[in-house]
């Protein structure tokens, strides 16, 4: 009886040390989330697009239907107030030239803020740089990307550094990543991109194993800090942010860090819960979404972070 006791006991500690060695050292999930505020549908502009956060402000850009309107909302990270902004060109609170607006980075030059969206398009939109102030906007440049002499479109932008003339930024089209600079003051005119790398999704870790079908997922704007990529996918209420680090030396295939991963599975918007892109400010990932309770729910996107989350 006593070595049948010793023996379970240590069947008991070898699982045990089996577990902890097949589990990342140090490994941070995180899989909650706060919100700070929900987006109306202003200008029958129901789908959240574009997302970006500066030091004090959030910026979500929404589309309607067929993409021939785009209205852009202010979100105060502090407490969540939110301002729909005005187009200073004409006075409405919308735009007509901004596609599908999947990503926006923001940059200051010269003590002027500034927004990069990229629309989806190819041809001499395929980029457009606003200028804004308080909650006011004026298109100040649009400009073409291509890559080895064909026109380019892009679903991802950030500004990853500037100089005393560019602005040097990553681009994203599906798991591809591309650099290009571009004069700091160009109202227009052509950025040549060179590729940059590819990133692997399949193997992936989230929370220490793979996800099943993850190569089925959409794959949406992208957020930048401290030379890491964050990455998010999203398919019907289930959105995955993966890390990928030392971004400004990175070439070929890289693979997403394997101790730290970000999951929202929502059985509270069941039909869908989106995440569409991501920023850091103030010590905090945050994101925006579509998100659904139900087919028709039309009164839930959001501005929100992940808790316990430190840069």
């Amino acid at each position: 009886m006593i070595l049948k006791k010793r023996l379970l006991g240590f069947v008991a500690l070898f699982l045990c040390l089996v577990v902890l060695l097949t589990l990342p050292a140090g490994a941070a999930y995180y899989n909650t989330y706060s919100t700070i505020a929900t987006l109306g549908n202003p200008n029958s502009c129901y789908s959240v697009q574009g997302f970006a956060a500066g030091s004090t402000y959030g910026y979500t850009i929404k589309i309607n239907g067929d993409e021939t309107r785009a209205s852009i909302y202010r979100t105060k990270l502090s407490d969540g107030s939110t301002t729909l902004m005005t187009n200073g060109d004409t006075g409405l609170t919308y735009c007509t030239y901004l596609g599908h607006a999947n990503d926006l980075t923001l940059c200051t030059i010269n003590d002027q803020y500034y927004m990069y969206i990229v629309t989806m398009k190819t041809g001499s939109y395929s980029l457009v740089k606003l200028r804004y102030s308080g909650a006011t906007y004026y298109k100040v440049g649009n400009y073409t990307i291509k890559y080895n002499g064909a026109n380019k479109s892009m679903s991802g932008v950030a500004k990853v550094s500037y100089t005393d003339t560019n602005v040097n930024f990553i681009f994203k089209s599906g798991k591809t990543f591309y650099r290009g600079s571009l004069g700091k003051t160009a109202s227009s005119g052509t950025i040549n991109v060179t590729y940059a790398f590819t990133v692997n999704v399949v193997d992936a870790l989230v929370n220490g194993k793979k996800v099943s079908g993850i190569e089925t997922f959409s794959t949406q704007g992208i957020g930048y800090h401290n030379n890491k990529i964050y990455y998010p996918l999203t398919k019907n209420n289930v959105s995955i942010v993966l890390v990928y680090d030392n971004i400004s030396s990175a070439s070929g295939t890289i693979y997403a860090m394997n101790d730290l991963s970000f999951r929202i599975t929502s059985s509270a918007y069941p039909d869908l819960f989106e995440i569409e892109s991501v920023g850091v400010s103030g010590g905090k990932l945050w994101f925006a979404t579509n998100r659904r309770k139900t087919s028709g729910d039309t009164a839930s996107d959001g501005v929100h972070y992940f808790n316990g989350y430190t840069p």
